[in-house]
């Protein structure tokens, strides 16, 4: 699982109103090299919870993330923030761990990639 795809992610059990962001376990990391694309990362920018992807980045073992956010406007010439940012949010892929809910503590496992976020009968 991507970077990309756990900051779009929240835990959606009944009555939670503090799913959001996920905190990660590791078990495996793994990076996957991904064409760099800066037009990709300047759109994506806007959209990111940079809190959270700075955290998240941080559980996988990558702290080259500042800890606040640049101005977008300086994304045009930035170029080594923006292979920074492309290498948290594109190329870390957590193989194994699981995602745990901020408010209930219930773990979602990830298994091979892929976040298994089904909720049981008694948490829709």
């Amino acid at each position: 699982m991507r970077l990309l795809a756990h900051n779009m992610l929240s835990c959606n059990i009944k009555g939670v109103t503090n799913g959001f962001p996920l905190r990660i376990e590791a078990e495996k990391v793994i990076e996957k090299e991904v064409d760099f694309n800066p037009d990709f990362l300047r759109h994506m920018f806007a959209k990111i919870d940079w809190k959270a992807l700075v955290e998240a980045a941080r559980s996988l073992g990558y702290a080259e993330l500042p800890e606040t956010a640049p101005d977008a406007a300086a994304l045009d010439s930035d170029d080594p923030f923006l292979r920074r940012f492309h290498h948290a949010l594109l190329e870390l892929h957590l193989e194994e761990g699981a995602l745990v809910c901020p408010e209930t503590g219930r773990k979602f496992p990830i298994n091979k990639g892929i976040p298994n976020m089904l909720l049981h009968e008694d948490e829709v």
